[in-house]
């Protein structure tokens, strides 16, 4: 009878929580010891104003510690703490002793500015077809014309190439696993992304179904290493109001990630009611919640407005962008179908903090970071 009642507990318990954890998966609890235990977290999703996409930030030819120093010095001085910031699987492919070189260089960098990143694995945004060596140059007037998906469309259909992403996605995560200076891992960026504004006609018509069955895997690989970081995907259609704590509302890749995420990410570029309404679903789901995406001024996302509520909240916050640079990400996202040209120029900035000599694009939004992050 003891029994029969301690089952019918945890399935009650497990129907109140939304679905049962993925194997492996952070308990609540351990998740939420993890984020008593870290300061209230900003940063932007980083990478330096030279280089236009993940490949060039960290490739051999194009690592430039300089001015990531310079940057995250910058950075330092306003109270960021962490970044999100991506990887590339060809970077592992093509010498993978140089890139886990580079990126404990950068890790060096960021602790030395006490700041701890969440590296981003994979990526299903933007340009389906990277390829190593000089990356293009900047698209004129065209928002991130150079960023690439990882895996790319050719490796995601050629079901020989998994031994290889696993592979990455196991080398790399046991070389840090146990490095205190990396925050997190965010296994896989909008994953359900089609590009429709910019790469769509060119994208799989099965992609979807592809990463809905690869994504599950790719969280179990970097769970079979042990790491001491937590892994997370972030949800990302923040327009669509929905009852996030109801499983019957998920998508189909958004059930893989909220049932595998250690703690829930999201990603809102609307105004900050929507914001908060999105939020506070999300944290009935029991868990740490960050947003690791935010800032579109154009349609009210701004610094301003969401940074109190969130650390009201005690919702982790990361922007898009830091200083503008190569990848042009303070244009719209309209600039792929009408480029910013002939003198024609945005309204207000879309993304980015600062110009490229380090200056705030708008002095009361560093002023606000600044006091919210307790940097005044």
């Amino acid at each position: 009878m003891r029994k029969l009642l301690l089952i019918v507990l945890l399935v009650v318990t497990s129907l109140a929580w939304g679905q049962p954890d993925a194997p492996g998966r952070w308990s609540r609890s351990k998740a939420n010891s993890w984020y008593r235990h870290q300061p209230w977290l900003f940063g932007p999703n980083y990478v330096p104003a030279n280089a236009i996409n993940q490949l060039e930030m960290f490739q051999p030819e194009t690592f430039d510690p300089a001015t990531i120093d310079k940057e995250l010095g910058w950075a330092e001085a306003m109270g960021i703490n962490t970044l999100r910031v991506f990887l590339h699987d060809l970077l592992w492919e093509r010498d993978e002793t140089a890139f886990k070189r580079n990126l404990d260089t950068f890790l060096a960098i960021c602790d030395k500015h006490h700041i701890r990143p969440m590296l981003v694995l994979f990526d299903s945004c933007w340009d389906p077809f990277p390829k190593m060596g000089r990356q293009p140059d900047p698209k004129l007037g065209v928002h991130n014309s150079g960023w690439l998906q990882s895996p790319g469309a050719h490796a995601l259909a050629d079901e020989g190439e998994y031994r290889r992403l696993e592979a990455y996605v196991r080398g790399i995560v046991r070389a840090f696993r146990k490095d205190k200076r990396v925050l997190a891992w965010d296994i896989w960026n909008e994953p359900d992304n089609p590009n429709t504004g910019s790469y769509g006609r060119r994208e799989a018509a099965d992609k979807a179904e592809r990463v809905a069955r690869l994504l599950p895997q790719v969280f179990q690989w970097a769970r079979s290493v042990k790491p001491i970081q937590p892994l997370t995907s972030g949800v990302w259609l923040a327009w669509e109001s929905r009852d996030w704590v109801n499983p019957a509302a998920w998508k189909p890749i958004e059930k893989i990630q909220l049932e595998n995420s250690d703690f829930i990410s999201f990603h809102h570029y609307a105004d900050v009611n929507a914001f908060e309404k999105m939020a506070t679903s999300l944290q009935k789901l029991g868990r740490p919640v960050v947003c690791t995406e935010f800032l579109a001024r154009s349609v009210n996302s701004r610094f301003q407005s969401h940074l109190p509520v969130a650390k009201k909240l005690n919702v982790g916050m990361m922007n898009w962008g830091f200083v503008a640079g190569k990848t042009q990400t303070f244009l719209p996202w309209d600039s792929w179908e009408t480029p910013y040209t002939g003198g024609r120029n945005p309204s207000v900035w879309h993304h980015e903090i600062l110009t490229p000599d380090g200056k705030p694009y708008l002095a009361e939004e560093v002023e606000t970071i600044r006091r919210t992050t307790g940097k005044r």
